[in-house]
């Protein structure tokens, strides 16, 4: 099994494929617009994202239990596989990966275009965007993620900046 099978749910799909399928359920006209016509913009909004929230923790939180070894190495397990499974959709630029941190700039994201297309950057931070922090969590008190911007935000790059808890 590989790790994000569930998260991915057929591995002949790329993750930009399936994130379009995601929005297309939420937002043209079904779920997101229903909800938005019924209890306004703002509720419907807090709804979805309390909702999509945690469904992902949970979601990557049973993924990592399931990779054995440190908080560590759950993490990078996930993050490796998120990386291969997005690296044809973004481009990065390396800033610095060493023991104590990994570093780099997102420069170009086809996620951050389609969300924004469709005038809907909040939902695309919530269905891509937020998965690293769950990531993270898998990691626990042995990795950290600080990212001050996002393209999906307008910002010019995202910044990902990963560190590190010494190795005991």
């Amino acid at each position: 099994m590989k790790v994000l099978d569930d998260y991915m749910v057929d591995s002949r799909l790329s993750l930009l494929d399936k994130t379009r399928i995601q929005a297309q359920v939420l937002v043209p006209v079904p779920v997101l617009q229903a909800l938005r016509a019924e209890l306004g913009r703002e509720k419907a909004d807090a709804i979805v994202k309390d909702a999509l929230r945690d469904w992902s923790k949970q979601l990557f939180a049973a993924v990592g239990e399931r990779v054995e070894g440190s908080a560590r190495r759950k993490w990078a397990a996930m993050h490796t596989a998120l990386a291969e499974v997005t690296e044809r959709e973004v481009t990065v630029e390396m800033i610095r990966h060493d023991e104590e941190a990994l570093e780099f700039d997102v420069t170009h994201c086809r996620f951050a275009e389609f969300f924004r297309a469709l005038d809907e950057p909040e939902l695309g931070a919530l269905l891509v965007c937020a998965t690293d922090f769950d990531i993270v969590a898998a990691g626990g008190s042995e990795v950290g993620l600080t990212r001050d911007q996002t393209l999906m935000q307008g910002a010019r790059s995202c910044t990902f900046r990963y560190r590190f808890a010494p190795r005991s």
